[in-house]
């Protein structure tokens, strides 16, 4: 194998069942390790650092975006304009969430970190539940690597933000993240029948890899899709609003026991 057989991933690669290999389980405890470290050395540091932080892992995820982009065009003969979007533009789900990404730490909005956190967060998941790319080839060529290295970044920086309290989930804003979900959502469609450059980014249309597995009819699926992906939505504002009644107790009674000692 010549290197560039690997960056362009040229090189014959036959398909194995790699899913909770020994690969994928020492990567997923390398990103587990990783955020739970993150998380200690600079939970109490200054915004500013945390941000540096944050900003190193998205620059390697960019760098690896670009870096397929212009593997991809160098491989390509075909230059018209829907192949050209078709590389260009982020397709699944996860790549939106990779650009989302970016976009979050140049805002600079809580709402964007929230909404980032909430659907990246999704993507790594289902990724490492059961990966489809990245593990299920013989060899780790550079196409391989971007897949699961891609995903690891994804998992890491979306709950850094959280652990590193980038995110504040309330009931009272949540509404400015649904727009952002109603963007996304007009995207995934604008892709699928005006662009026709990916046929079910968001894992909604019939025939998807998940139906199959679930061996669901499509209306079954589509509801319980909406269901899950709601509850898994709002779980985050359900549970930010009892730690936050909690520690408003925890503070009252703190005072109540001052005001106590004082008499």
């Amino acid at each position: 194998m010549t290197f560039l057989e690997w960056l362009t991933s040229s090189y014959p690669n036959p398909s194995i069942h790699g899913q909770w290999g020994l690969l994928h389980i020492l990567t997923l405890a390398t990103c587990i390790i990783i955020i739970v470290a993150f998380t200690f050395l600079f939970r109490s540091k200054s915004v500013k650092i945390k941000k540096i932080v944050l900003w190193c892992f998205v620059a390697i995820l960019i760098l690896f975006e670009v870096t397929r982009r212009v593997i991809n065009f160098s491989k390509t003969t075909d230059f018209s304009f829907q192949n050209v979007l078709y590389i260009l533009l982020p397709r699944p789900w996860c790549a939106i969430s990779v650009f989302l990404l970016f976009v979050s730490m140049c805002a600079n909005k809580r709402f964007m970190y929230n909404f980032v956190s909430i659907t990246g967060l999704i993507c790594a998941i289902a990724f490492f539940a059961y990966p489809g790319v990245g593990f299920n080839n013989q060899y780790i060529l550079f196409e391989n690597l971007y897949s699961i290295a891609t995903h690891c970044l994804i998992l890491i920086c979306t709950i850094l933000m959280i652990t590193l309290r980038f995110t504040k989930f309330e009931f009272k804003t949540m509404y400015k993240e649904l727009v952002v979900l109603a963007c996304v959502l007009t995207y995934a469609l604008f892709e699928i029948y005006v662009l026709k450059i990916e046929n079910d980014p968001m894992y909604f249309m019939p025939g998807n890899d998940i139906m199959k597995i679930l061996g669901l009819p499509y209306p079954v699926f589509l509801i319980l899709y909406i269901l899950v992906f709601a509850l898994y939505f709002v779980s985050f504002y359900v549970v930010s609003e009892i730690n936050r009644k909690k520690k408003d107790k925890d503070n009252f009674n703190q005072i109540i026991n001052i005001i106590k000692k004082d008499i």
